[in-house]
């Protein structure tokens, strides 16, 4: 059976990408696993009054079944709605995305099950073999009104079957011809971040390398006007790896990408920014403290809801101070 992702409550992403086109600011795509991240994100969202663009990986689809899944953000829009309404506050737009999708079939299979946006992440292959691919998936997802991201240059990192030991810059040369041929309707491109916690190799006391604005804003020039993706983007907040390392982690340099500059980022043609790495450390990093200093506690609740409450705070602080999406509901 066909579910359409209207009847589940979502929308593509047209709109949300030229609303913050105009509005010189990103909206936040976040990736969830579990109930706890879902509301997460949402009362989160809800609460700054900023669109979301809630992320399912592959990985993440099997591990919830497709089924649960469906139902699951099906009742995250809902709950989004009342949490709205309790508060006074606007009803915010939610899109469901595939991330990484890494076949025309998983992206199908998405479209099918109430997807709004996918992503088919061809950058991996040939130039002509990546377009090939991504206008395969974008034919079929616009007879369903369904957005489709596509990628040029490869993100360094691994984060679950994403995984590259390079870095390959986008080309800026390439991108009005895969714009043109291949019809997405927004584009990933590689200018510094990458995929996981340990984003750089660096010294203790070294800053991260600058991101490559010179390549985005080359890319903006030859495509004016369209929406641009940047993958990779969590800054691997140093309190929560240091929360995990005090209570028996092991997570030696690992550093991300500094907030100001995903901040100036957003100001220009990039409009979506994925962020999930930062998730994980902040939900990682409450379990072990509670777990750590309550040895007796065995009820889930207490810990998996103190690791939700963190999430509501570190998404609602890139809304407001990172991506600028706060308000724009």
């Amino acid at each position: 059976m066909i579910v359409s992702f209207r009847e589940l409550g979502f929308v593509n992403t047209k709109d949300m990408f030229q609303k913050a086109l105009k509005g010189g600011y990103a909206i936040p795509a976040y990736n969830f696993n579990n109930m706890e991240q879902l509301q997460a994100i949402i009362i989160a969202c809800v609460e700054t009054s900023s669109p979301v663009i809630l992320q399912v990986s592959k990985g993440a689809r099997e591990y919830a079944n497709q089924t649960i899944l469906r139902y699951l953000a099906e009742g995250a829009v809902e709950f989004s709605k009342e949490l709205a309404s309790s508060k006074n506050l606007p009803e915010i737009p939610i899109t469901l995305h595939l991330d990484h999708g890494d076949s025309f079939e998983l992206c199908k299979s998405c479209i099918l099950t109430g997807f709004s946006s996918v992503m088919i992440d061809g950058s991996h292959l040939p130039f002509e073999e990546n377009i090939r691919l991504t206008k395969s998936v974008v034919e079929f997802a616009h007879d369903f009104d369904v957005s489709v991201e596509g990628e040029l240059g490869i993100l360094a990192g691994i984060e679950e079957h994403v995984q590259s030991n390079e870095h390959k810059y986008t080309k800026p040369e390439e991108v009005e011809e895969f714009v043109r041929a291949t019809g997405v309707d927004s584009l990933a491109i590689a200018i510094g971040t990458s995929h996981g916690a340990y984003k750089f190799k660096i010294k203790p006391g070294e800053n991260p390398p600058s991101l490559r604005f010179d390549i985005l804003e080359e890319v903006e020039k030859r495509i004016p006007g369209f929406p641009i993706v940047l993958h990779g983007a969590s800054s691997v907040l140093q309190d929560y790896v240091n929360m995990i390392n005090k209570y028996g982690g092991s997570l030696e340099n690992a550093v991300g990408i500094p907030e100001d500059q995903l901040r100036k980022a957003a100001k220009s043609a990039v409009c979506k920014i994925n962020i999930d790495s930062d998730g994980r450390l902040v939900m990682t990093a409450k379990i072990r403290e509670v777990l750590a200093t309550k040895p007796a506690e065995f009820d889930p609740r207490k810990y998996l809801g103190q690791a939700r409450d963190a999430l509501i705070e570190m998404y609602k602080s890139k809304n407001i101070n990172v991506l600028g999406s706060a308000g724009k509901a």
